[in-house]
């Protein structure tokens, strides 16, 4: 059996989308616990309808991501074990299929896969570039120290019980607990065939709200790493070398892209966005 958890909170009109894509998948072997933290649109009320196995409220202050991602799996029957957020919805009916089979080869070297998402219309030009380069074909997240993400994955049950997911981070909770698990000695692996449309327009608040949290989780993620390789921790917490450098080289990109799909009004709007995503990152990442 596979247990797919579900987190929302406010997520309409999406939630409604990725409710009735589950209903639609070839494979049906699967229960669904859902995990509702204090919405107010609708979204707890379409849970309600689709009639999951397992759905329960929490109260939007009592939300820790680790704590509440290893509470929804005490829940879970299934072997597998697959996490799919609300506003993740599966582009087609055999999602589910291909997100899975990897893990159900027998190989006991793989922890998890995570799925292939693909940036939603409305998608603000710089977001749909980022979603490219992230997921893609996968070629470009490979040349990265490390890449996962949890939106849209699955896990063996067994290591998810033996490495639970930390409880003091607020944020990053998914490189986390892939990055240990690589330590480990597991392989992750990404499966481009299945597909979810995902994405989020941030404002400047809202962006440099995000990568402070994230840069502060990783100084928790990456400290082993950093005490193995002190220079790439210079390089990690050195202004130039982390952010402005950076900075250039993405807005370069952004300017390529921009151009070819004629969004001419974000050229001004990139450099600013790139340097709050950098400096920010980089602030929580030494703490200032």
């Amino acid at each position: 059996m596979i247990s797919i958890i579900i987190r929302a909170k406010n997520e309409m009109p999406w939630i409604k989308h990725t409710l009735r894509m589950l209903k639609l998948q070839n494979r049906q072997d699967f229960e669904v616990i859902a995990v509702d933290s204090g919405s107010t649109d609708g979204s707890y009320e379409s849970l309600l309808d689709f009639k999951p196995e397992v759905l329960y409220r929490i109260e939007p202050e009592d939300y820790i991501p680790g704590k509440v991602l290893n509470e929804a799996i005490r829940h879970t029957r299934g072997d597998i074990i697959v996490f799919n957020n609300a506003d993740c919805i599966p582009q087609d009916r055999s999602w589910l299929d291909n997100l899975v089979q990897p893990l159900e080869t027998g190989n006991m070297a793989l922890a998890a896969v995570f799925a292939n998402q693909i940036a939603r219309p409305n998608a603000h030009p710089l977001v749909r570039k980022d979603y490219e380069r992230a997921f893609g074909d996968g070629s470009i997240h490979n040349t990265w120290r490390h890449f996962f993400s949890l939106a849209s994955s699955a896990v063996r049950r067994d290591l998810i019980l033996q490495y639970p997911f930390l409880e003091n981070i607020q944020y990053s909770e998914d490189i986390e607990w892939s990055w240990r698990m690589r330590t480990n000695g597991y392989d992750i692996q990404y499966v481009r065939s299945a597909r979810v449309e995902h994405s989020h327009n941030y404002n400047l608040a809202g962006l440099s709200k995000r990568f402070y949290g994230e840069g502060k989780a990783e100084s928790v993620i990456y400290q082993d790493f950093y005490l193995q390789n002190p220079d790439q921790q210079k390089r990690d917490f050195s202004l130039l070398r982390s952010v402005m450098l950076p900075v250039f080289a993405e807005t370069l990109r952004d300017t390529f892209y921009l151009i070819e799909q004629k969004e001419f009004l974000w050229l001004p709007i990139a450099p600013l966005n790139r340097f709050l995503q950098r400096y920010y990152a980089y602030r929580g990442r030494t703490g200032r």
